[in-house]
């Protein structure tokens, strides 16, 4: 068994993700990065990550919205580092939209990316975590796995139906040492956020200066965006011994969203 953990961390190329990963790296484990971009730039990330934190650090560009490429990171995981101990579900999609006109090409692909993503990658690497107990799921679930937003149906099922697995997955491990936590942040100006603005402009018919003042930071009593690198510090903690009884929990992380 090698002298440190192993992370997947999906959806890991920007974002909270590439946060996660940093933030796993700097506390010496081992990480494979996961997400779509620029080859060119995900390496350099990739690289930087490695050379500043000195924790070995690797790539797979597997489509999450393919079970057979989730099983393909797997492999590629354990081949790199003998083994994977720690699973962050991150990858996610997003379209704004009323019910009724809701594409239901992008309602299939918001579920399969923001939720079975996550089942299928657990089902494959939860028996080693309890064979060799210790283990940790942490699932980043948004605060719309506790609370919805109108015009996100797809998005807001799928986030529910997250805080829903990680809850079951925590049942499943309490008695191996594999924890399983749902980490769900408010707004935080990710390249998913700011795709989002003009989308959710033209739904409500309002200006994008608005929808920052009116709609996504009014549900946020700190009325500030939340940074990656507070829910990558989170994640980080989760790991930790200190963390080992907390499991099965959704922990907002969203300046006072869902106090409300």
């Amino acid at each position: 068994m090698p002298d440190f953990r192993t992370a997947i961390v999906t959806g890991s190329t920007s974002g909270i993700g590439l946060a996660v990963a940093r933030a796993l790296a700097e506390a010496g484990h081992a990480v494979m990065m996961n997400g779509f971009g620029d080859p060119d730039a995900i390496e350099a990330e990739r690289a930087t990550i490695e050379n500043e934190t000195g924790a070995p650090v690797g790539f797979h560009g597997a489509d999450m919205s393919d079970p057979g490429q989730i099983a393909d990171l797997v492999a590629a995981t354990n081949a790199q580092f003998g083994q994977i101990d720690i699973v962050v579900n991150n990858a996610g999609i997003q379209t704004v939209a009323p019910i009724e006109d809701f594409p239901v090409d992008r309602y299939n692909l918001i579920l399969a990316i923001n939720m079975s993503a996550a089942w299928h990658l657990c089902r494959a690497t939860f028996a080693g975590m309890k064979a060799r107990k210790w283990g940790r799921v942490i699932n980043v679930a948004s605060a719309h796995g506790l609370v919805a937003s109108p015009y996100k149906s797809a998005y807001v099922m799928a986030k529910h139906g997250v805080v829903g697995l990680t809850k079951t997955l925590a049942l499943e491990g309490a008695e191996h040492g594999v924890t399983a936590n749902a980490i769900c942040p408010g707004y935080v100006l990710t390249p998913l956020v700011e795709a989002q603005i003009p989308e959710t402009a033209a739904a409500r018919g309002i200006t994008e200066e608005a929808v920052i003042r009116d709609v996504l930071l009014a549900s946020q009593p700190t009325r500030s965006f939340v940074q990656p690198g507070q829910i990558g510090a989170l994640a980080a903690f989760l790991c930790t011994p200190a963390a080992a009884q907390i499991t099965g929990t959704a922990l907002p992380i969203d300046g006072g969203w869902t106090a409300h």
